[in-house]
């Protein structure tokens, strides 16, 4: 793979930078060709509007669905929240909101309305109020007394008719969900944590909540003057060791779909979040990845996160007469195809004709499309639907999709003749994905140098028996790093008032 460059010329470098730039932080591309009527390339959504880049427990980054490739008989869904996280972000770690209901949104006939909704709701528990810790020792398993901050959740499926609910089933109630990775002091079989917080559902399907490695592998320099003005920036996994919080879900392919002769569901994501008068107002929403970002204008977007699918066609003139073309067309003199660009309004509101349009109905709506009648492949291609893997993006999302790459030579025109090899030069995620739910790959820890054990052994075990031990103890433990703090201070404090007199000394 040629990284940022093509084998029809230098000249095109330019126009290069500034489409990997724009796809990077939020661009799309489209092009029609006979085999697949058009397709479409898009990447991620991080930070993706104003109001809910101030909300990052709400903000869902990632949405991805795909067959099982080792249960073909069911789909996962796994829906990504807070963005960038920080391994080491103590002492206050990375926790769902137990004031917002994260919503998977299944349509499974066409008509832009909900017909199922799996509902996520937690609910975090502190065992000890009078420390700062997350953890207080050693974390075994996920009720070990030393996991001082603890999250479960409960999930529910409502059923729809016509938009409306019809009845609500509790599938899992009060499951643990996995906690933060602190580090390896704390949490040494962190895989056996995760284990723990994967809960097995009585229809077959599964359910799991969570930290994990961000799954979304891409080159986000752009904000450096695109890649430094010069591609000084580029082949470097920006998300690399950063961790997201994840819910995977795994259901049979017979309860979303409408029929093994209608195997295409549409699905998207959402986040609500309670008032201060109790109601609940939807402030985030994903489906096909980066249409908040690109598509819709700054004016547009906080509005297309509070919106419902049936009603996208206030938001039509931005895909019909997209800016990105037109900025390239300013800059690199690249002619911008002709409007109205039907064939964005395919990708984005209809699917694809033959590849994921299976539905008694087709109103146009923004979601993701995935056929789930068509079996996943031995060998992956990184590439979907545009190296001949048709259970790949855009047919649903995989993992393993590098949908920069797919994005960045479909605009250079390789559907329509124009081959090309182009990409950011990071073709796969940092970490492995696992063969088995939830498939995202384990998050990075917080500690990650070796540890001295004995030593680290008996500062925990120390830490436990004060913290779990009488109000007597909690005062000790407290009033002995506070002199310690004090001493700390006053010894910083005596040094800089020696170097101050130093300094006034003549030589």
């Amino acid at each position: 793979m040629t990284p940022l460059n093509s084998r029809s010329g230098a000249g095109r470098k330019g126009l290069v930078t500034l489409i990997c730039g724009a796809l990077a932080t939020g661009g799309i591309t489209a092009a029609s060709v006979a085999a697949l009527e058009p397709g479409a390339a898009s990447a991620s959504s991080h930070r993706e509007a104003p109001l809910i880049s101030g909300t990052p427990q709400y903000d869902n980054t990632d949405l991805y669905a795909f067959v099982s490739p080792d249960k073909p008989d069911t789909t996962t869904i796994v829906s990504d929240y807070i963005p960038f996280e920080e391994p080491a972000g103590g002492p206050n770690f990375y926790q769902f909101a137990d004031d917002a209901q994260y919503d998977i949104h299944i349509d499974n006939n066409g008509d832009a309305k909900d017909d199922l909704i799996f509902r996520y709701t937690f609910k975090t528990k502190i065992k000890n109020k009078k420390t700062f810790l997350y953890n207080t020792g050693v974390v075994d398993s996920l009720n070990d007394p030393d996991l001082n901050v603890t999250q479960s959740y409960d999930l529910d499926l409502i059923k729809l008719k016509n938009g409306r609910q019809q009845y609500k089933t509790r599938i899992a109630d009060n499951i643990p969900a996995a906690p933060s990775d602190v580090g390896k002091a704390s949490m040494p079989d962190y895989a056996k944590l995760r284990s723990q917080a994967i809960y097995k559902t009585s229809n077959g399907g599964a359910t799991f909540a969570g930290q994990a490695d961000d799954p979304f592998f891409a080159d986000l320099r752009v904000f450096d003057l695109l890649y430094g003005g010069n591609l000084s920036e580029v082949g470097n996994d920006t998300l690399k060791g950063y961790n997201v919080n994840t819910i995977a879900l795994q259901v049979p392919n017979s309860l979303i779909r409408q029929s093994a002769s209608r195997p295409t569901v549409g699905i998207y994501a959402t986040t609500q979040r309670r008032n201060a008068q109790g109601y609940y107002s939807q402030v985030s929403r994903l489906g096909n990845p980066l249409v908040n970002e690109v598509v819709n204008p700054q004016k547009d977007k906080d509005k297309f996160n509070a919106s419902e699918p049936k009603d996208d066609a206030q938001f039509l003139k931005n895909v019909t007469n997209p800016e990105l073309p037109k900025l390239i067309e300013a800059i690199y003199h690249i002619k911008a195809p002709s409007e109205p660009r039907n064939d964005l309004v395919s990708v984005f509101l209809t699917g694809v004709k033959g590849l994921n349009t299976l539905q008694p109905q087709a109103k146009p709506s923004e979601m993701l499309r995935l056929n789930t009648s068509i079996k996943p492949t031995a060998k992956p291609k990184r590439l979907g639907v545009l190296d001949g893997d048709n259970q790949g993006f855009p047919n649903g999302r995989r993992l393993t999709d590098d949908v920069i790459d797919e994005a960045l030579q479909v605009m250079e025109g390789e559907l329509v003749g124009s081959k090309n090899d182009l990409g950011d030069a990071v073709d796969k995620n940092d970490k492995s994905f696992e063969k088995y739910f939830p498939y995202v790959a384990e998050p990075t820890a917080g500690s990650r140098g070796k540890i001295a054990k004995a030593a680290a052994g008996s500062t925990k075990s120390a830490l436990g028996d004060a913290l779990t031990g009488s109000s007597d103890n909690n005062t000790t433990l407290i009033a002995g790093s506070a002199a310690a703090g004090a001493a700390g201070v006053l010894l910083i404090g005596t040094g800089f008032g020696w170097w101050r007199r130093r300094m006034r000394r003549p030589y």
